[in-house]
């Protein structure tokens, strides 16, 4: 396919605001030359059949300095049936992460490739070579988010800002972007989450909010937001910050997609879900599951 998939890493940058619409199950019909974002719901139904060309798994956490091997094992075991498994850390500690996520997928995976820069670590496993780019992303306060977003984004795709920067078909931009739910009280926000209404905090989450100004992602499409918000927790437990600063629960760890031709590649997004489990950091891990398939381009006739 060329250079087909691309994948950015982040870390703690610029806070957006999401332009949220009706979307159906499948990327088919859905153009990407729009401001903001677009929702995507989740279609349960795969089973890995083989009527994708690619099934991808992408798995974003900030780990906070700390790694247990049953966290990894956690993070990425059940995950091997994927063609492709996409691992973004930020925060990771200087532990050989690279040795417990193999060891975890021994049996059904290998190593294609990994990035690290320093606290920032990407992964990618799986028994197919693809031309892909993933971007790990760990982001600061909201202009500051907004600008790594623009530099970042021409540093990779326009070839006045990098002679070898080329065209992908594909990319997913994942990581702690650190866009916080503000406009609400941490009380209030916890309320909501308890009875389980936290899906009205969406409207009041700064990546959407940027989004809709046009400021970032434009193009770009997130599953929905059904899960509870995945910082600040406790560590060791699944309890809310309870620190003097009290702060209010926010998605700070989101997985993005885009499609640059929806004519040549389906996208459907059968998953978009955080892993309550896991409890040695103050982040949730978030989890994607997206498969991909080219579709046939009828012959041109004589």
């Amino acid at each position: 396919m060329g250079n087909f998939f691309t994948v950015v890493h982040s870390c703690k940058g610029p806070r957006f605001k999401l332009k949220r619409g009706p979307a159906d199950y499948s990327m088919n019909d859905l153009a990407t030359n729009h401001d903001g974002i677009r929702t995507v719901r989740a279609d349960n139904r795969c089973d890995f059949s083989g009527s994708s060309d690619l099934c991808i798994c992408v798995v974003t956490w900030n780990m906070n300095g700390q790694v247990s091997y049953k966290d990894i094992e956690q993070l990425v075991g059940s995950d091997r049936e994927f063609d492709l498994l996409v691992v973004g850390l930020q925060e990771a500690p200087r532990n050989n992460i690279s040795q417990l996520l193999q060891a975890a997928l021994v049996e059904t995976h290998i190593l294609l490739g990994k990035a690290i820069m320093q606290s920032l670590q990407l992964y990618v496993f799986g028994q197919k070579m693809n031309s892909e780019l993933f971007i790990n992303a760990h982001a600061g306060n909201v202009e500051d988010r907004n600008s790594q977003y623009r530099h970042i984004s021409r540093s990779l795709f326009y070839k006045n800002q990098n002679p070898y920067a080329r065209p992908v078909q594909v990319t997913v931009w994942l990581g702690d972007l650190n866009y916080r739910v503000q406009g609400i009280d941490t009380h209030p926000a916890r309320n909501l989450i308890q009875k389980n209404l936290h899906r009205l905090l969406t409207r009041k989450d700064q990546l959407v909010q940027e989004a809709e100004r046009g400021q970032i992602f434009s193009g770009y499409c997130e599953g929905t937001l059904a899960f509870k918000p995945t910082y600040k927790y406790n560590i060791g437990s699944s309890n809310y910050d309870t620190s003097y600063k009290v702060r209010v629960p926010s998605w700070t760890d989101r997985i993005l997609f885009k499609i640059e031709d929806s004519g040549k590649i389906s996208a459907t997004l059968h998953s978009y879900q955080s892993i309550d489990g896991i409890h040695s950091s103050d982040h949730k891990p978030v989890k994607a599951h997206l498969c991909l398939q080219a579709i046939k381009q009828s012959p041109l006739m004589p």
